[in-house]
C-alpha cells in the first residue's frame, strides 16, 4: 500500500469508520489532471461488491454500472463521505469518494478559496472512473456537498472547469453550496438547501436560478423551511456552532433529500450502456 492509501485510511479510522463500513469498498489511488499535481486517492464502492453487493441484491449485477464522483466538505473525507459512497453503491452505482486534502498535506480549507482545486479533482476522478472496465463512462455523475458543492458548480460551469476538458459529467447534485453567477452548466444540476442556511444563503442560489444563461442545461432546487447548514449530518444532532455558524442535522429534510438524489440519478444516469466517454 503506498503512503498515500495508508493516509487515507489513517485519515477513515480517525473520523470513525468503522471496521464493517471500511469493507464495504476498497482504497484506490489515481492520477490527478497533472503530472505537476499529486495522486489523488479516494474509497471506491460498487454495487457487486462489499456491504453494497450484499445490499442490492443479484438483480442490480451489470456489465457496466453507472457511477458518481463524491466531493467532501472544507473539513475533508470522513465517514459521512464513506457511507454516501456506501448508500450510492446499494443503489446500483459505483461510488468514488474523493480525498482532495490527504496527498496535499491540507487539514481544512473552511476558508475558501479550494473549490476549484477540488472541481480538477473531480475530472481526475471522472476519468479514472472512465477507464475501469466495470464503469459506463457516459453515465458519470459529481455529488458534493459544502465545499464540495461548490466544486460541484465550477466543474459542470462552461466557463470554468469545465473549459478544460472535453469529458463531460451527465448530471450533478450539489448540497448547500455557495452559489456562482450566470452560470452555463453542461448537464442538469440538483440543488439542496435549507433556508435558515447562515453559511452558504438559499437567496444566492435562488438569483443564481434566475440569472442562468439560455444555453445553460436545467437546474432543479429545493429549499427546505427553517433548515440549516449540513442538515444531512447526523452527527451534528440537535447543533452546533462552527467558525461563526450554525450547522444542525434535520432528519426529515435529509431523508426527503435522498429521495430527490435517487430520482434525479436514476433520471438523468439511465440509459443503454456506451463504450465511448462523454463528451461534446
Amino acid at each position: 500500500m503506498t503512503s498515500g492509501l495508508w493516509l487515507l485510511l489513517a485519515v477513515a479510522l480517525a473520523a470513525g469508520i468503522c471496521a464493517s463500513a471500511a469493507q464495504g469498498g476498497t482504497f484506490v489511488q489515481f492520477p490527478n489532471v497533472s503530472d505537476r499535481a499529486p495522486p489523488l486517492v479516494g474509497y471506491l464502492a460498487r454495487p457487486d461488491a462489499g456491504l453494497s453487493g450484499l445490499v442490492a441484491g443479484p438483480e442490480r449485477k451489470a456489465d457496466r454500472y453507472p457511477a458518481v464522483v463524491v466531493l467532501h466538505g472544507c473539513a475533508g473525507i470522513s465517514s459521512r463521505s464513506i457511507e454516501i459512497a456506501d448508500r450510492l453503491g446499494a443503489w446500483g452505482y459505483v461510488a468514488l469518494a474523493v480525498d482532495s486534502f490527504g496527498a496535499r498535506g491540507i487539514a481544512n480549507a473552511c476558508s475558501g478559496g479550494f473549490a476549484p482545486h477540488q472541481a480538477f479533482d473531480a475530472y481526475a476522478a471522472l476519468r479514472y472512473l472512465g477507464q475501469q472496465e466495470f464503469v459506463d463512462p457516459a453515465r458519470i455523475a459529481v455529488l458534493g456537498q459544502s465545499m464540495g458543492g461548490i466544486a460541484a458548480l465550477y466543474a459542470l460551469d462552461r466557463d470554468l472547469a469545465a473549459e478544460y476538458f472535453a469529458e463531460r459529467f451527465r448530471a450533478a447534485v450539489a448540497y448547500y453550496p455557495g452559489c456562482i453567477t450566470l452560470p452555463r452548466f453542461t448537464a442538469p444540476m440538483l440543488i439542496l438547501i435549507g433556508e435558515a442556511d447562515d453559511w452558504t444563503p438559499a437567496e444566492r442560489c435562488r438569483e443564481m436560478v434566475r440569472h442562468a444563461r439560455p444555453d445553460s442545461a436545467p437546474i432543479a432546487m429545493t429549499v427546505y423551511p427553517g433548515v440549516y447548514h449540513a442538515f444531512d449530518a447526523v452527527a451534528l444532532g440537535a447543533g452546533i456552532r462552527y467558525r461563526g455558524h450554525w450547522l444542525e442535522y434535520n432528519e426529515a429534510a435529509t431523508k426527503d433529500a435522498q429521495e430527490k438524489v435517487r430520482a434525479f440519478l436514476a433520471a438523468n444516469l439511465a440509459g443503454m450502456p456506451s463504450d465511448k466517454p462523454g463528451t461534446e
